[in-house]
């Protein structure tokens, strides 16, 4: 007696269509719709650009929109010195040119997610050297 599942028998085998004469890909209203306007694409190309050409902002916009990429805004890079001082006292620098408008805001906000970022290494760094300090003292097991 084995006691692996079989599974129950299917009424077709797999890649098998269960409606052999059933409808042909292509042929609902879906595809029916997209064959009459994809015949008549070059028709409506060309209207829509005589109608820009004319003036028409509507017009226009959907050409340019479909066959140019949108532009995405960018911002110009800042210097900034930093004081070598504490991550405390950058951060602070960090904000203060944020608020004088020397900086943009999206720009004070990475450069203090880096600091912060600074800030966690540097205290794994002086972990791992206490660490290692505490294990030459009392020896390694």
């Amino acid at each position: 007696m084995t006691t692996a599942k079989q599974k129950p028998p299917g009424r077709w085998k797999p890649g098998e269509s269960g409606n052999p004469k059933g409808r042909t890909p292509g042929s609902g209203e879906v595809a029916k719709i997209r064959a009459s306007i994809s015949a008549r694409v070059p028709d409506i190309l060309a209207r829509l650009i005589e109608q820009a050409l004319q003036g028409d902002t509507a017009a226009a916009r959907l050409l340019l929109e479909r066959a140019i990429a949108p532009l995405k805004a960018a911002e110009q890079a800042e210097t900034l010195t930093l004081p070598d001082g504490t991550l405390t006292q950058q951060g602070r620098a960090v904000l203060a040119s944020v608020a004088r408008g020397e900086l943009a805001p999206s720009q004070g906000a990475a450069l203090l997610g880096a600091i912060g970022t600074l800030a966690r290494v540097l205290e794994i760094d002086e972990m791992e050297a206490r660490l290692t300090k505490l294990e030459q003292h009392h020896g390694k097991d």
